[in-house]
C-alpha cells in the first residue's frame, strides 16, 4: 500500500494520476497549507523540505520518496511501466521530465505567483515569466508535432507535464496557435486515470472544477 501525501496543487495530482494509471492502491493524506500542516515534524520526516507531495511505501519497509519527479521515477520503476527499461528510451523519458521538473514547473509556477497571488501587480515579473511559459509550451508543441507524446509512448513525462499545462488559464497563459499541444491535452483529458487523479484529494473543490474543465474539452 502507498500512502500519499498531497494537495490539489500540478505536482501533487502528477502523483495521484500516476497511482491510477497504475491502478497501485493507496491512501490519501490530504494536507492542509493553512494550517501549515506541511512544516509539521511528522511530515517533515518523511520529506526535510516540507513540500508535498510525498509517499510511504508500506510493502518496502516503509520506504519514503519525496521530490514529485522523484516518485514518478520511483512508482515506474516499482512496476514496469510507464518508462522504457532500453537506455535510450529511459532517457527520452528522463530528459522530458527534467524539461516539466526545470523548465515548465518552475516559469509557470512564477507566473501563476505574480499573475495571481503577489499583493502587487508588478507587470515586469508577469510578462517574464508568463513569456518564457508560452516558450516552453512551444518547446513542447513542436515536439508533439512529430509525436504523439513527448517520449513517443505514454509515459510519467506526460503524466508530470498535463497537470501544469491544463492550469494554463490561471497563470495567464495562452495555447492559442498550439495546435499539437491542443491535441495532447485534449487526449490526456479524456483519459479515465487522468481524471481520476485530477480529483485527488477528493474534499478539494477545484479539483473537481478542474475535471469538469477538462472534460468540457474546451480546446478544439
Amino acid at each position: 500500500m502507498i500512502e500519499l501525501y498531497t494537495a490539489a496543487t500540478p505536482n501533487g495530482h502528477k502523483v495521484s494520476i500516476a497511482l491510477e494509471e497504475l491502478q497501485l492502491p493507496y491512501n490519501v493524506h490530504a494536507l492542509s497549507f493553512d494550517k501549515q500542516e506541511q512544516k509539521a515534524p511528522a511530515f517533515l520526516k518523511i520529506n526535510p523540505n516540507g513540500r508535498i507531495p510525498a509517499i510511504v511505501d508500506r510493502n518496502n519497509d516503509d520506504f519514503a520518496v519525496f521530490e514529485s519527479g522523484a516518485i514518478l521515477l520511483y512508482l515506474a520503476e516499482l512496476t514496469g511501466q510507464l518508462l522504457p527499461s532500453d537506455a535510450k528510451g529511459r532517457s527520452k523519458v528522463v530528459q522530458w521530465l527534467m524539461f516539466q521538473m526545470g523548465g515548465v514547473g518552475p516559469m509557470q509556477g512564477q507566473a501563476n505567483v505574480f499573475y495571481r497571488y503577489f499583493p502587487e501587480k508588478l507587470q515586469g515579473p508577469i510578462d517574464r515569466y508568463q513569456h518564457e511559459t508560452r516558450r516552453l509550451y512551444e518547446v513542447l508543441n513542436s515536439r508533439l508535432s512529430e509525436a504523439q507524446y513527448l517520449a513517443d509512448a505514454y509515459s510519467i513525462a506526460d503524466i508530470a507535464t498535463y497537470p501544469w499545462v491544463c492550469r494554463h488559464d490561471w497563470a495567464g497563459v495562452s495555447v492559442d496557435g498550439l495546435t499539437h499541444l491542443q491535441r495532447w491535452m485534449n487526449e490526456l483529458a479524456e483519459r479515465p486515470a487522468v481524471q481520476r487523479g485530477l480529483l485527488v484529494p477528493v474534499r478539494d473543490v477545484d479539483s473537481s472544477t478542474l475535471v469538469k474543465s477538462a472534460q468540457a474539452m474546451l480546446i478544439k
